[in-house]
């Protein structure tokens, strides 16, 4: 199943992923998302991290795959834009989506362009990143001018 055949659903649920040890947090890292697509089909894409190209960035997905189920229980796609990007990243508990609101991270300087593939933090404006992050399913380096700072990209799936 290709990754935009994934993304074009908008319907799926993400199984915790596994976090790297912690020797593992400065060098590029993988991490594998289960997803339901629906009741009874499920796929799997993988990301690889690059704390190299955005280290706030990167330190807050891994804080956010080291939460476990507790954080990605019910996590979908919730705003998929065909041609753009497909975003992610509101846990399914209330509580919880809460307890991350006020964590802001400040912005990383961007290193690396949103290429395809390539998945950056959401922003409402200068150092407002929480959780939310997105699947650039095109090229859209004019993101790059705008602060977005991609931290990883989608390898498989």
């Amino acid at each position: 199943m290709t990754l935009r055949r994934l993304l074009s659903l908008a319907l799926l649920a993400f199984a915790a992923p596994v976090a790297p040890s912690a020797a593992e947090d400065a060098q590029p890292f993988k991490v594998q998302f289960d997803v339901q697509i629906a009741s009874g089909k499920t796929g799997a894409f993988v990301l690889e991290v690059h704390p190299d190209w955005a280290p706030l960035g990167a330190s807050r997905f891994l804080d956010l795959v080291r939460e476990g189920d507790a954080f990605w229980k019910g996590v979908r796609f919730f705003r998929v834009i065909e041609g753009f990007m497909a975003q992610f990243g509101i846990p399914g508990k209330p509580d919880v989506a809460a307890s991350w609101r006020e964590r802001t991270i400040a912005d990383d300087e961007v290193k690396e362009s949103n290429k395809r593939s390539y998945v950056s933090f959401a922003t409402s404006g200068k150092d407002s990143r929480t959780t939310q992050m997105f699947v650039n399913l095109v090229d859209n380096a004019n993101l790059d001018m705008m602060g977005f700072s991609p931290f990883g990209k989608v390898v498989e799936g």
